[in-house]
């Protein structure tokens, strides 16, 4: 490599995707390179100027994109390290907008015949010109890939709160309980220990499987006993915010495989050798197989503690966003029926056998680490005097369901959409009724109502129902066009935080300063933008990727814009699972207000670029209605 071309290869190397391109690759780039100025306000490449001739990279300055006069397009701006017009040398086409010099302006130029010769040669080259937001996505990816396996590895297991180690509520027994009676309690919870507390759960004693063999199968005890006279007394403890490493020489020094953490003198759990040795990774199907048999509710709100641990291991291990937030809503999924079936238990089952809803983004497969209850019940009732009677018995088991997974982690809807509302537990032909109202009527507050209740799914019971109302509720729909441009008109209220230039712009004021809202300003165009598309397309899907692939299939949409709208809206996604993980860790509020500041500059570049994608998905929403 010549020394002239060294400074040409170093500025590439830090940019994408010449940061990922081998050396022969780069070479012949950097060889064939022409470096042009351009004078701020100066034209570099217009449509009047035919089929775009070459590749621009931007070496130094600032180049905006900007609509030709009468038309609808938005403008835009590009920085150091990006290229233009990729699209239009792809397709032999003029570009589509005016590209000007915001500022004297220094710009890499290669020929089209080169730019397809190195199309040609380097795979990552062409994965990058064809599959732009891709591609970007991927980098992006790798980068928090990286960070989260470095974080876990450099995290010291050992100094993890004993706290966050306990699994489940203690397994306990006063000290007058016979042996048979005790023992029979660790079979069922299926644990190693009991705990021997007083009436304000003081902890006094412990009796292990260790201890049962010594002190009561070898001495032939009866299981009459009361386990006062076999326990151990005065068994360890630590405070519930010690560390694990004090826990691990406290029981080295001490001999024992079992301590009790306690919170004042209360005991609030157990435990053991065990517990020590598993702090590096959690398994998907052994975290889903206890929250399945998970006893109560103090286990199922411990246990949600390894799904945010779970997503840390997901990320480092490279796992998409569509992966990991399908397994979030698959582990909130079982954490909700497991508190049903204990409710139920407790209860008793109703009369009438009851569907569970979910809706929003429980309903769309897409939770994140911040999530508050959406759900509703549906029954079957054969008329409004009947509807009304199961209502009564329904209602008063839905707000105990409410109140448990409040208890667990779910947070109550701060809206009142939950089941223990009577508004939201309906039989199967009030909530046909309800829907055509809103439908039929479209006003603001129904169109708000139905960006969230639209987006159902059957949780506990009996599907058909929930498939009736699916089928229903799309044959209603797609017969009123008025009503879907009314959703329409109301999803362009949202629009993504993108100034007149395209630079990002943050809010100015209020109780969020100087950030962006990543759900509503981000997601929600996505969101929106797909369920109408879905309304118009009898697609019965709720997610939202899911709903723009079934929309290529119906041959609504291109695969190269639903590809592009797909990584963008899973690129915000990422940047807010990011956000809200590294909330948790500094033990801060977990909310969806982001800085931009915060972000490096590609996350900053394909944050931009999302948006963009944003802006030309309601455009073509827009275009089809009209509005």
């Amino acid at each position: 490599m010549s020394s002239a071309l060294a400074p040409v290869i170093e500025f590439l190397r830090r940019h994408a995707p010449f940061d990922a391109m081998s050396q022969p690759h780069l070479e012949f780039l950097a060889k064939r390179l022409r470096l042009g100025f351009y004078a701020r306000g100066e034209v570099i490449l217009s449509p009047r100027d035919g089929p775009a001739k070459r590749l621009y990279i931007i070496k130094q300055g600032r180049v905006r994109g900007e609509p030709v006069e009468g038309e609808g397009s938005s403008a835009w701006e590009l920085v150091t390290g990006e290229s233009f017009p990729i699209g239009a040398l792809l397709s032999r086409r003029p570009t589509r907008l005016v590209q000007r010099a915001v500022e004297d302006t220094f710009c890499f130029e290669l020929d089209r015949d080169d730019f397809d010769r190195l199309i040609a040669q380097s795979e990552m080259f062409h994965d990058f010109c064809t599959r732009r937001i891709a591609n970007l996505l991927d980098n992006a990816l790798r980068d928090v890939q990286a960070r989260s396996a470095r974080r876990i590895s450099e995290e010291n297991p050992l100094s993890t709160p004993v706290r966050a180690l306990i699994r489940r509520a203690p397994v306990t027994c006063v000290s007058e309980t016979p042996l048979g009676e005790a023992l029979q309690k660790m079979q069922q919870a299926h644990v190693g220990s009991i705990a021997i507390v007083n009436e304000k759960q003081e902890f006094s004693g412990i009796l292990t499987l260790h201890d049962i063999l010594d002190r009561v199968v070898l001495p032939q005890l009866p299981l009459t006993t009361p386990i006062a006279e076999v326990m151990t007394c005065q068994p360890l403890t630590l405070a519930s915010s010690a560390l694990a490493w004090e826990a691990t020489l406290l029981m080295a020094r001490e001999g024992f495989g079992h301590l009790g953490v306690v919170e004042g003198r209360k005991l609030i759990g157990i435990i053991s050798e065990r517990d020590l040795f598993t702090l590096q990774r959690i398994r998907l199907a052994t975290l889903s197989r206890n929250i399945s048999d998970a006893d109560d509710m103090m286990t199922l709100k411990h246990l949600q503690q390894d799904v945010h641990r779970l997503v840390e291991q997901m990320l480092a291990q490279g796992a998409s966003v569509e992966q990991i937030t399908q397994i979030i809503t698959m582990l909130n999924d079982a954490t909700t029926k497991r508190v049903i079936t204990l409710v139920l238990t407790a209860s008793g089952l109703p009369p009438t056998p009851f569907s569970w809803l979910a809706f929003g983004s429980e309903g769309r497969h897409e939770q994140t680490l911040k999530t508050d209850q959406d759900n509703g019940i549906l029954f079957i009732a054969s008329n409004k005097s009947s509807a009304d009677k199961v209502r009564e018995q329904l209602v008063p088991l839905a707000q105990r369901i409410n109140a448990a997974l409040a208890e667990v982690g779910f947070p109550l809807c701060p809206g009142g959409i939950m089941a223990g509302n009577p508004e939201c537990c309906l039989s199967l032909e009030e909530w046909k009724t309800r829907f055509s109202r809103w439908i039929e009527q479209g006003t603001p507050e129904h169109l708000l109502k139905a960006t969230i209740f639209f987006d159902f799914r059957i949780l506990y019971g009996d599907s058909a129902p929930g498939e009736e109302l699916r089928h229903w509720l799309l044959e209603k729909t797609r017969a009123n066009s008025r009503f879907r441009r009314q959703m329409g008109e109301n999803a362009l209220g949202i629009r993504p935080p993108l100034g007149l230039l395209g630079e990002i712009r943050v809010a100015s004021g209020g109780h969020h300063p100087h950030t962006i809202d990543l759900k509503l300003q981000g997601i929600t165009p996505f969101v929106d933008a797909a369920r109408i598309i879905a309304l118009a397309n009898n697609i019965s899907a709720t997610a939202t990727d899911a709903r723009l692939h079934a929309a290529v299939a119906a041959g609504a949409l291109s695969d190269g814009d639903a590809a592009a709208w797909i990584d963008a809206y899973h690129f915000i996604q990422l940047m807010r699972m990011r956000h809200h993980r590294r909330q948790e860790e500094k033990g801060e509020e977990v909310s969806n207000h982001l800085d931009p500041d915060t972000l490096n500059e590609l996350e900053r570049r394909i944050l931009k670029e999302a948006f963009r994608q944003a802006r030309k998905l309601q455009s073509k929403l827009a275009l089809d209605y009209q509005i």
